[in-house]
């Protein structure tokens, strides 16, 4: 919205020239974001404690202590980060692009999948919220209508339905309609749960979140450059520089909401949060033509997810339980490891891995 209302302003106040540069307005996006969810935070909080007596429904089979120490924590904290990321990216974003649009709408409305699943849980008193095929069902739509939107907006047309392979120059796999499409479903409602799942503990979802956000605002800005994806030998695609606005802000309503976040916990993220993010880092991954770099990227999300695949399926093939329970961090728990340091040392892995991501770039 300011880079529309200001920008054509330029030749009578030159300082409004800054908007035409997407490092200022990713700048003034994260800013602001960051902003909007300290001012809020309290607020929203307030209110959330108010309609949530008892808080979020604690696993009563989860580790030890859990519900003693996070009893009475409301959740439905996503809002908060949705609040600033939103507002942030319509007032800073070039709301000209295609690409912004549809990663606001796949957020938000897997934002709204997680809030009703949130709200059954509160309302039932219990750690199930909606049916796991209610949800599946949801998120399939959404990812569904997003995919064919990316293909539509995709102006050239030779990676239009085709997927990237990282370390490679040029080695593009075209995958067509009929495949490119359940691809681009399965990453963004993957990485949608993904992320769901490793929300467990105090701040252990959110940090990786934004370190994953950055990574990607990167990734965004030099695809859509094209002087850079020559120069990186990376495929050019044409308006994905806006999405660096929007990571940003991810960046800005991820750092404020960890203020409220870090342990002990005011307030958990919730599905609201989680699911909006993850389905977020999705989107942005397909469009950029970097869903196999999101695995590397978000590869503590994709160790989390396999180690609840792993655990359910052995016990149903074997009736042995691989893990001490799952997802992993709970295994850790299990084991004696203290919080903290199971928060802060899956911090530092997933910076390993986004480090290991970005390094896709270069190394062709």
């Amino acid at each position: 919205m300011l880079y529309h209302l200001l920008f054509p302003l330029a030749d009578e106040f030159s300082a409004f020239n800054l908007f035409r540069y997407l490092t200022f307005r990713s700048g003034g996006a994260m800013v602001t974001a960051l902003f909007i969810s300290f001012a809020m935070g309290p607020r929203v909080i307030a209110w959330l404690k108010s309609k949530q007596a008892e808080g979020q429904p604690i696993r009563l089979d989860g580790p030890e202590g859990h519900l003693v120490r996070k009893k009475g924590t409301p959740t439905m904290g996503g809002f908060l980060i949705l609040l600033g990321l939103v507002v942030s990216t319509l007032l800073w974003a070039d709301l000209t692009d295609g690409y912004v649009w549809v990663t606001l709408c796949v957020t938000v409305g897997f934002g709204a999948i997680g809030f009703f699943d949130d709200y059954k849980k509160l309302t039932r008193r219990s750690s199930r919220g909606l049916s796991s095929r209610g949800k599946l069902v949801g998120q399939i739509v959404i990812s569904g209508a997003a995919a064919v939107a990316i293909v539509l907006l995709t102006h050239d047309p030779t990676i239009r339905t085709a997927l990237a392979v990282p370390f490679f120059k040029n080695v593009l796999i075209e995958l067509g309609w009929t495949l490119f499409i359940p691809l681009a479903i399965f990453v963004i409602t993957g990485a949608s749960n993904a992320v769901n799942l490793t929300d467990g503990l105090d701040g252990l979802a959110i940090v990786p979140s934004m370190i994953a956000a950055g990574c990607f605002a990167l990734i965004a800005y030099l695809t859509g450059n094209q002087i850079f994806a020559n120069y990186l030998q990376i495929h050019h695609v044409v308006g994905t520089g806006e999405l660096s606005v929007f990571c940003a802000a991810l960046v800005g309503s991820g750092l404020g909401f960890l203020w409220y976040n870090a342990p002990p916990a005011m307030v958990f993220m919730g599905d609201t949060g989680s699911l909006s993010i993850g389905s977020a880092l999705g989107v942005i991954s397909v469009i950029t033509k970097h869903e196999l770099v999101l695995a590397i990227i978000g590869g503590l999300f994709v160790l989390e997810t396999v180690s609840v695949i792993v655990q359910v399926a052995s016990f149903k093939l074997t009736g042995k339980r691989v893990f001490r329970m799952a997802p992993l961090h709970h295994h850790f728990e299990k084991k004696g490891w203290q919080e903290p340091t199971i928060v802060i040392r899956f911090w530092i892995i997933a910076s390993i891995l986004a480090i290991a991501g970005l390094s896709t770039l270069k190394l062709r």
